[in-house]
C-alpha cells in the first residue's frame, strides 16, 4: 500500500485522481506525459475556483468536468465500454453539508458530474438511473448522441477484453475533493465503469458512502477501484466514521479501511481525501494511481 500525505494548510486544499490500477497500457512509461498534462489541466481548473474564493463544490465539479472531457480518462468522452459496445456513465457529488446528487447509467449527458449536481440542487432526489433526454433538457442540458463518448482506443480495448487477450480494467474512475477558504469540503466522482461490464451494471461511483462522501470539519472522499468491494465495504463512509467516532487521524483511517474493507476482500483501488483541517491524503493498494494534489497552483503529480 502507498500513502501520500500533505500537512494541513490554512488555505484551500485540492486533490484529484484519474484512476488506479495495474501498469497496463494507460500506465506505461511512454504514455505518462499526456496523463500528467490532463491531471495538471484538471487541477488548474479547480484551483482557479478556490484561489478566487469559490466553493469546494464548484472546484471539484470544475476539475472533474475537465477530466470527463479528456478522452484519456475513463469518464465522459473516452469512457470504458460495456459488453455491447456502449458507454453507460455514473457520477456523483456531495457537499460537506450532507447534500448529494448522483446519476447512474447516464447515456446522453456530456458531463455526468454536472447532471449529478443538478439532481442535488434542482430535484428532491439523490440518485437518478438512466436519465432520459427529457430529463436533461428539463434541467438545461444539451444532450449528446451516444457515439460522442466512444473512442477508437476504447473500441479496441473492448475487443481485446472480449477476445480474452486482456483482462477487464476495474479501476478507471476520476474524482476530486476540496476544502475551500471558508473551511467547507466537497467531493465528486465520475466513471465509465468496467471494460466489458454488463449493460446496467452500476459501481460505487454514484453511491453515497461507497465512492463518494463529504462532511464539513471531518473529510471529503472520492474513490476508485473494484466498485463492488467499495459498495460492500461502504468504504468512503467507513473512513469518515473512523475519524468522526474513533478520533482516528486521516491517514490512519484511510489505511485501516483499505486493509479491512479492500485487502481482506482481495480487491484493490485508491482513495483521495481532504480532511476538515485541509490535510490531504492520497492512498492506493493497486500498483499505480493517477493523482494530483496541492495547496497551491503547482500540484504534486503521481502516475
Amino acid at each position: 500500500m502507498q500513502i501520500f500525505e500533505a500537512a494541513p494548510d490554512a488555505g484551500p486544499s485540492l486533490a484529484l485522481h484519474g484512476g488506479a490500477g495495474g501498469r497496463v497500457e494507460e500506465l506505461t512509461l511512454e504514455g505518462r506525459a499526456p496523463y500528467d498534462e490532463g491531471l495538471r489541466a484538471a487541477f488548474s481548473a479547480g484551483w482557479q475556483v478556490l484561489a478566487a474564493g469559490g466553493s469546494a463544490l464548484d472546484a471539484v465539479c470544475a476539475s472533474v468536468e475537465v477530466l470527463e472531457d479528456n478522452p484519456l480518462f475513463n469518464a465522459g468522452r473516452g469512457a470504458a465500454l460495456t459488453a455491447t459496445g456502449h458507454a453507460e456513465l455514473d457520477a456523483s457529488v456531495m457537499t460537506g453539508a450532507g447534500r448529494a446528487g448522483a446519476v447512474a447509467a447516464s447515456k446522453h449527458a456530456r458531463n455526468p458530474v454536472l447532471l449529478a449536481r443538478a439532481v442535488m440542487e434542482h430535484t428532491e432526489h439523490a440518485l437518478i438511473v438512466d436519465p432520459d433526454v427529457a430529463f436533461l433538457e428539463c434541467h438545461g442540458f444539451q444532450p449528446v448522441e451516444r457515439g460522442y463518448f466512444i473512442t477508437e482506443s476504447r473500441r479496441q480495448q473492448l475487443e481485446r477484453v472480449l477476445g480474452g487477450r486482456a483482462a477487464a480494467a476495474r479501476h478507471g474512475t476520476v474524482g476530486a475533493v476540496a476544502r475551500d477558504v471558508n473551511g467547507r469540503v466537497a467531493a465528486a466522482t465520475s466513471t465509465g465503469g468496467m471494460v466489458g461490464q454488463a449493460d446496467g451494471r452500476v459501481g460505487d461511483s454514484p453511491i453515497v458512502g461507497a465512492g463518494v462522501y463529504a462532511r464539513d470539519n471531518i473529510v471529503a472522499i472520492s474513490s476508485t477501484g473494484h466498485g463492488e468491494a467499495f459498495i460492500c465495504g461502504v468504504v468512503a463512509y467507513d473512513i469518515a466514521a473512523r475519524i468522526r467516532y474513533a478520533n482516528a487521524g486521516l491517514a490512519a483511517a484511510v489505511r485501516e479501511t483499505i486493509e479491512t474493507e479492500l485487502a481482506q476482500r482481495g480487491s484493490t483501488g485508491g482513495i483521495i481525501a481532504v480532511g476538515g483541517d485541509g490535510r490531504i491524503v492520497v492512498a492506493h493498494n493497486s500498483p499505480a494511481m493517477f493523482s494530483a494534489r496541492g495547496t497551491g497552483p503547482e500540484p504534486t503529480i503521481t502516475t
